[in-house]
C-alpha cells in the first residue's frame, strides 16, 4: 500500500507548486488546442467587425449618435462568443478526444487548470476585439474616446463570459448537447439582445429579462468605457450583475468538477 508522507504533501502544497501547475496547464491548454484557437481568434475577427456591418445594412441611414452607439456594441458582440460559445465547445472537443478525465486526474490544483482556460480565452478575445471596433469605427465614421475604464470593463466582461461558458462546458454532460446550446445562444446574443440596439427599443417584458441577462450589463459597461456620457443606467449596477453571474458560474463549474472525484 502506498503511504503518503508529510514530504510529498508539501511538494503538493504552496504558491510555487499552484503556480507551476498553472503554468503546465497553459501549455498544455494551448499545445491541445492550437488549432481550435487560432480558427477561433479568425472567427472572432470576422463575426465582431461582419456583424458591425450587417447592421448597417438594416439600419440604413444613421445619426452620429446611433453610430456610435452600434460600433461601441461591438466589443461586446466580439468578446460575448469567446466565452460563451468557444470555451464549452473547447471543453466539449476534450471530451470527445477522452482527455477530458485525464485533465482533472492530474495531480494539480484544479482551480490552476480553470484559471489557465480562463486566462487562454481571455487572451484570445482581446487582439478580436480591438480589431473588430477599429474596423466598425472607420466603416462608420465614428471617433471612439478611448479612456481607461476600458481596460477593467474588457478583462471583466471577457472573464465573466468565459466563467460562464466554462459552467455550461462542464455542467452538460453530452458534448453534442453543448454544440446545440451554444449555437442558440449566438443566436439569441446577436439577434434578440440589447447590445447594439437600446433596451428602450424591446418590448417591457424582453428588457426586464435581459436586466437579468448578462448581455446588456456587458454593453453598459464597454460602452461607459469607450464614450463620454451616453451610458445613463447604473454603471455600478452593471458590474455588480456580472460579478454576480460569474460567482455563480464559478461555484456552479466548481460543483461539477468536483463531482468527478
Amino acid at each position: 500500500m502506498t503511504t503518503t508522507t508529510t514530504s510529498d504533501w508539501a511538494l503538493r502544497s504552496g504558491s510555487n507548486y499552484w503556480m507551476d501547475s498553472y503554468r503546465s496547464m497553459l501549455r498544455f491548454e494551448v499545445r491541445n488546442l492550437r488549432s481550435y484557437l487560432t480558427v477561433g481568434l479568425a472567427i472572432q475577427i470576422f463575426l465582431g467587425a461582419g456583424m458591425a456591418l450587417m447592421y448597417g445594412f438594416y439600419f440604413g441611414d444613421l445619426d452620429v449618435t446611433k453610430r456610435t452607439f452600434l460600433v461601441t456594441g461591438i466589443p461586446a458582440l466580439a468578446l460575448i462568443p469567446i466565452g460563451f460559445v468557444m470555451v464549452p465547445n473547447a471543453i466539449m472537443e476534450h471530451k470527445l478526444r477522452d482527455t477530458y478525465d485525464y485533465v482533472w486526474s492530474l495531480p494539480i490544483p484544479r482551480a490552476s487548470s480553470a484559471l489557465a482556460t480562463s486566462t487562454i480565452f481571455t487572451l484570445l478575445a482581446l487582439p478580436g476585439t480591438v480589431i473588430a471596433l477599429v474596423i466598425a469605427s472607420f466603416s462608420y465614421d465614428v471617433e471612439i474616446r478611448v479612456g481607461w475604464a476600458v481596460v477593467p470593463a474588457v478583462l471583466f466582461v471577457a472573464a465573466i463570459a468565459t466563467s460562464v461558458g466554462f459552467m455550461l462546458g462542464h455542467i452538460v454532460p453530452e458534448p453534442r448537447v453543448i454544440s446545440l446550446i451554444t449555437n442558440a445562444l449566438l443566436f439569441l446574443v446577436l439577434l434578440f439582445s440589447p447590445i447594439v440596439v437600446a433596451i428602450e427599443q424591446f418590448p417591457d417584458w424582453w428588457a426586464t429579462v435581459h436586466e437579468v441577462l448578462p448581455f446588456w450589463h456587458m454593453s453598459v459597461v464597454m460602452r461607459a468605457g469607450l464614450t463620454d456620457g451616453m451610458v445613463t443606467s447604473s454603471i455600478a449596477a452593471s458590474y455588480l450583475a456580472l460579478a454576480a453571474w460569474g460567482v455563480v458560474s464559478c461555484l456552479v463549474a466548481a460543483r461539477a468538477v468536483g463531482r468527478r472525484r
